[in-house]
């Protein structure tokens, strides 16, 4: 499979390469002069996508972020108590790589952007680099306004390094989401229809129904998920581990070559010893809560969550399903018995799997089908979509009889577990925990699904369900803080209320 590789980038990266907003002077190449003919244009989207892959991306805190803090994991490991105690703060590590990373993609999106419409090529090629740059722009933007809010809303490449061209106030997170959708609708006109291991337009169609579910528009997000078009669920839960490309199910990866410049990094923070080779001592464990709602799960027939066997230490042979197994080990490393996270298990070469990392997938669109229509009009029309997702995990269809569909608040929590349990730890709970605190802002009179702000209310207690108590919510912490780094180096933007 052809993966991210990076050809003509020894020039390119000085273009690429930032902190932030990509502060740093560009001594040896400028950005006019390196875009000669389609070669470079090729090299620069690369470059633009190679962001992806970066600690603070796909690469390993974004997904932690999506998960560490939310219920259905905790750890013992010091690198992310901050985020398993949900005791953040501006000078936390993944606070500051999400960030820096993220705005990173924006500014190789934005160089595509302007230069490439200026080279001599084929035309309908260059419109889709700018679509797919389009793109990448929308999913590192939506990233960030998801995150930390309102965040400078640059839509031109900082390229002197001059605090004139990189320091900028915040936009209001809407006017960030506005763009977002811009972008994903520009893109959607420019990009292919298909092709191998690069977003398409049913990628921006997807990342378009997630952005409007987030911002609670239901019917923009209904409309958004059912214009994905051509798209069908992997056959069973199994067969979409690991990820590589699997067939119309996925509708964006991100591409890893298992090489010192492209290796997936996630294995290693989940797997023990001696799947992966560094492991990383209870990193990310599966809650008390999770595995009794997984087996609860599984009692009905769910096929995405049975483990029934253990992997062998000596030889890694494994019996049960994908999304969580166990693993028996003597007692003489912590890290080598309970359960563990199986979404990701190439074992690689060092700290560089070739796991890919599902960035969208087909359920993720029907599951976002069936809450804003169920937000929208009720349970009626979203069961076909959760239907779907329920069948093929092995459970039985819901009718307009079944319990969960009595009212809209039974289906929203029963949307709610779906979700939980199909995309555990591809880094989405926390977003849905926080969207589900939205809801309870917005009606505190409605019964919700445990929440963001309930789950901030107390800490969790390491391998059991948070103890959920009575008291004041904070919902400042639906928002992360904006990095110290950041504040340092830019006097027009200010922290997030409540740090």
């Amino acid at each position: 499979m052809k993966k991210y590789l990076l050809p003509a980038l020894g020039a390119l990266s000085l273009l690429a390469s930032c902190t932030f907003l990509d502060k740093q002077p560009l001594d040896t190449i400028t950005s006019s002069s390196f875009f000669q003919n389609a070669n470079d244009a090729e090299a620069s989207l690369t470059a633009a996508y190679d962001a992806l892959q970066q600690v603070g991306t796909y690469g390993q805190d974004l997904i932690v972020m999506g998960e560490m803090p939310s219920d259905n994991c905790t750890s013992t490991n010091g690198d992310v108590n901050a985020m398993d105690k949900i005791i953040w703060n501006s000078t936390t590590s993944q606070v500051y790589n999400v960030y820096r990373n993220n705005f990173q993609g924006v500014n190789r999106a934005n160089i595509v952007i302007k230069y490439v419409p200026t080279v001599a090529m084929d035309t309908a090629r260059r419109s889709q680099i700018v679509g797919e740059a389009k793109f990448l722009r929308a999913l590192y933007y939506f990233n960030l306004a998801r995150a930390y809010g309102g965040v400078p809303l640059r839509l031109a490449p900082s390229e002197s390094g001059a605090a004139s061209d990189v320091n900028t106030a915040r936009s209001t997170q809407d006017q960030v989401y506005d763009q977002v959708v811009t972008d994903l609708q520009q893109a959607i006109g420019q990009m292919a229809n298909k092709q191998d291991n690069r977003a398409t337009k049913n990628s921006a169609r997807a990342l378009l129904a997630r952005v409007q579910l987030t911002r609670r528009n239901w019917p923009a997000a209904l409309a958004a998920a059912n214009s994905v078009t051509g798209a069908a669920l992997a056959t069973t839960p199994n067969s979409l581990y690991p990820a590589e490309n699997r067939g119309s199910e996925s509708l964006f990866e991100v591409q890893f070559a298992g090489n010192a410049d492209g290796g997936n990094f996630l294995p290693d923070l989940l797997l023990p010893s001696p799947l992966a080779t560094y492991s990383f001592p209870k990193f990310n464990i599966p809650t008390a809560e999770l595995i009794a709602y997984a087996d609860t799960s599984t009692a009905n027939g769910d096929k995405r969550w049975s483990y029934n066997g253990a992997v062998n230490a000596s030889n890694g042979n494994r019996v049960g399903r994908s999304y969580v197994s166990m693993i028996v080990g003597t007692g003489s490393n912590n890290n080598d018995q309970g359960p563990f996270v199986y979404k990701w298990r190439s074992i690689g070469n060092g700290f560089n799997s070739t796991d890919n990392t599902y960035v969208l997938r087909y359920a993720e669109v029907l599951l976002t089908a069936a809450e804003a229509s169920n937000e929208q009009n009720g349970p009626a029309t979203a069961l076909g979509p959760l239907n779907q997702v329920r069948q093929r995990a092995g459970l039985a269809a819901l009718t307009a009889a079944s319990p969960q569909a009595a009212s809209k608040q039974a289906l929203r929590a029963e949307i709610d577990r779906q979700r939980r349990l199909e995309l555990a730890f591809e880094g989405e709970r926390w977003w849905d925990l926080t969207r589900y605190a939205r809801h309870t802002l917005a009606d505190p009179s409605a019964t919700h699904p445990v929440t963001a702000l309930d789950l901030i209310a107390t800490q969790h207690s390491t391998g059991t369900a948070p103890n959920i108590v009575p008291g004041p919510r904070d919902p400042n912490y639906l928002l992360f803080p904006i990095p110290q780094a950041e504040l340092n180096t830019n006097p027009l933007i200010a922290q997030n209320p409540g740090y």
